[in-house]
């Protein structure tokens, strides 16, 4: 079980007196739900709603970026796919000698 935990309605860490999640309760939370983001997303928006309630002066913002700003893992790059174009071109003039 964490230490760092959310006091509430302050929304401090109970660990480290950061500002929940702190680094280390979202380090700890990535690895518990390394297999279900959708998942943390939820867990995470329900305590941005009551974080909300709590903390109405904050900007909603501010409390997306705290909660859930963070969540989104960033794929790596998948290499460009080619494709063919469609556009129409123009049919090159003869290369014939004119008789």
């Amino acid at each position: 079980m964490t230490t760092h935990g959310p006091v509430m309605p302050i929304w401090s860490c109970g660990g480290c007196g950061l500002p929940w999640p702190c680094p280390t309760r979202k380090r700890e939370l990535r690895a518990e739900y390394a297999d279900a983001p959708v998942s943390l997303a939820l867990y995470l928006g329900s305590y941005l709603v009551q974080a909300a309630e709590d903390m109405p002066w904050t900007p909603a913002g501010v409390l997306h970026r705290r909660f859930l700003g963070w969540v989104r893992v960033v794929d790596p790059p998948t290499p460009a796919v080619q494709q063919r174009s469609t556009a129409t071109v123009p049919a090159e003039p003869s290369r014939e000698a004119p008789q």
